[in-house]
């Protein structure tokens, strides 16, 4: 067996998942969160046993509720309803795609279309192209850069001002030549100095794509609605694996696997799914881990939250008799403790969320 390394959570899912956790120590339930917080099955139904309760509309929250907006980025006006009617809202976008956000505005307030490559009815696509839907144009196939009602450029100063942006989790060979005939099609295309995919993403099919050829078979770890998931079965067989099982938990493994198995998870996807498949495989031959990079990335937790906990702090070090003192440097015990170094694995642990 070969583990892909990296492989599983991403630093967006760690900030996302442990947002959620506190949310749920905190207040009594049910603690509500708009769309899943992660797309992983197995994640949203423990939250769901804490008495997290994921809707698709802020008009099913009550008032004053406890809200999280999911990982993958809301819309403008839904944040705006989120926080109207008392609600404490803490928003666990992804920095990514915040900046992606950020992005579209600035260039369809100059003036430009932006194309958007993305999943259609993907809830980071909703979001994202809600920001200035009249500026934006979603593209899933090449097929669509043609199709698109703007004038050819010529080299002239009319030629239309478009601009290029993608979400966050597609596979880089997904978007490649949408990319390459956008170019041909507008010379003058303006796409960001960082690429708007995910270096989680990116990382995991590149060490996907190392082992793939290797493989007699992949399991991918991950769930049918994760965009980053489905494209690592994607990559799996375009760089020469002739077997690739994508499966929500060992349950669903087949029973005929043998020889060379490579395993992988979505970056919405717990450890303890991979160490229950190798489990469940038990490989005769030993397990080799097969790095590319090791992931550092830190995203800390929502500045809403740090309010939050921030004030928490404060009451328990004065019900303790505790007095507060400058930055709350007298307080016995932190509640936040050292975010950076707690996995989010850990915490669910803690809260008695066997995922």
């Amino acid at each position: 067996m070969i583990l892909a390394e990296p492989r599983g959570f991403c630093a967006g899912v760690e900030k996302a998942i442990k947002a959620l956790a506190w949310m749920v120590r905190v207040f009594e339930p049910p603690v509500y969160c708009y769309h899943e917080i992660v797309h992983n099955r197995h994640v949203v139904e423990q939250f769901m046993a804490q008495g997290v309760v994921f809707v698709d509309d802020i008009a099913d929250v009550p008032a004053g509720a406890p809200l999280m907006l999911s990982a993958h980025g809301s819309a403008p006006e839904v944040v705006d309803a989120a926080r109207t009617d008392g609600r404490v809202v803490v928003d666990a976008v992804c920095p990514l795609v915040t900046k992606v956000h950020h992005e579209l505005k600035v260039r369809a307030r100059k003036g430009y279309t932006v194309l958007y490559v993305g999943h259609h009815g993907h809830e980071e696509a909703v979001g994202t192209m809600a920001v200035a839907p009249e500026s934006v144009r979603l593209l899933e196939r090449v097929e669509d850069v043609d199709a698109l009602d703007l004038p050819e450029a010529s080299g002239g100063p009319d030629d239309p001002m478009v601009a290029l942006l993608a979400q966050t989790t597609l596979s880089h060979d997904e978007w490649a030549g949408i990319v390459d005939r956008a170019r041909q099609r507008f010379p003058d295309l303006w796409m960001p100095n960082r690429s708007d995919l995910c270096f989680a993403t990116t990382n995991r099919q590149a060490a996907l794509k190392a082992l793939a050829g290797r493989c007699d078979a992949v399991v991918v770890i991950g769930s049918e609605n994760s965009s980053n998931t489905v494209a690592l079965a994607t990559v799996a067989q375009a760089f020469g694996c002739p077997r690739v099982i994508r499966v929500n938990d060992a349950s669903e493994l087949p029973d005929d696997l043998s020889g060379t198995i490579g395993v992988t998870a979505g970056a919405s996807a717990p450890e303890a799914l991979v160490e229950a498949v190798v489990a469940r495989l038990a490989p005769t031959h030993g397990v080799e881990s097969a790095a590319v990079t090791v992931e550092e990335e830190y995203f800390p937790p929502p500045p809403e939250l740090r309010d939050l906990l921030r004030g928490l702090e404060v009451t328990l070090g004065l019900l303790n008799g505790v007095p507060d003192g400058p930055a709350g440097s007298n307080l016995r015990q932190p509640v936040l403790g050292d975010d950076r170094t707690t996995a989010a694995a850990d915490v669910l642990e803690q809260m008695g969320i066997p995922v």
